[in-house]
């Protein structure tokens, strides 16, 4: 196995470049948190001509609804959401300048193309290890539609937050080989 790449927030289009599926991350830095109800929010936002919660240049969105914190710690369990239900909204994002998201599951064609188009990437995180994945987020805070409680966008800042690179910026794909589950 080799060794995990190590990448610290914002994003340049030439470390995801060198990133291929499969790779190993460890992410740390600046993420921003937004499920349905926040990228609806900031996709209306955007059409009246607003500038979104947060600067898309170089971020990472993690797709997440984090349970209330524990005494003494910064976030409750912290595991990603399902993400193919962000790609109506995904692809307008990267092309305004996000470069990766974080999630768990496959994602449609229309978004991995433009992850090729924009040169941004696709996260994987470990579904059902959210209390261990909470571990590397060392500070959260409000940012934004506080009213959507765990859906509210929040800025989290990792150290080596462990992610797998399931689509990479030239087409990779870490699903590619896997069988297909039986229905």
């Amino acid at each position: 196995m080799s060794q995990p790449v190590c990448l610290t927030t914002p994003l340049t289009k030439e470390r995801m470049a060198a990133l291929r599926a499969g790779d190993l991350v460890l992410l740390s830095g600046t993420v921003y948190t937004a499920r349905d109800a926040a990228h609806r929010r900031i996709a209306d936002s955007l059409d009246r001509g607003e500038e979104p919660p947060f600067p898309l240049a170089g971020s990472v969105i993690y797709y997440l609804g984090p349970t209330p914190p524990p005494p003494g710690r910064v976030i409750g369990s912290a595991g990603p959401t399902t993400s193919y239900r962000m790609d109506a909204y995904a692809p307008r994002l990267h092309e305004l300048g996000l470069a990766a998201s974080i999630g768990k599951g496959k994602r449609s064609q229309e978004l991995r193309d433009c992850l090729r188009r924009c040169g941004g990437v696709y996260f994987g995180a470990t579904g059902g290890a959210a209390a261990l994945l909470s571990r590397h987020i060392i500070s959260s805070e409000l940012v934004a539609y506080p009213d959507l409680d765990t859906e509210a966008v929040r800025r989290l800042e990792f150290q080596d937050f462990p992610v797998i690179v399931l689509y990479d910026a030239h087409g990779g794909d870490a699903f590619a080989g896997l069988p297909k589950a039986s229905a």
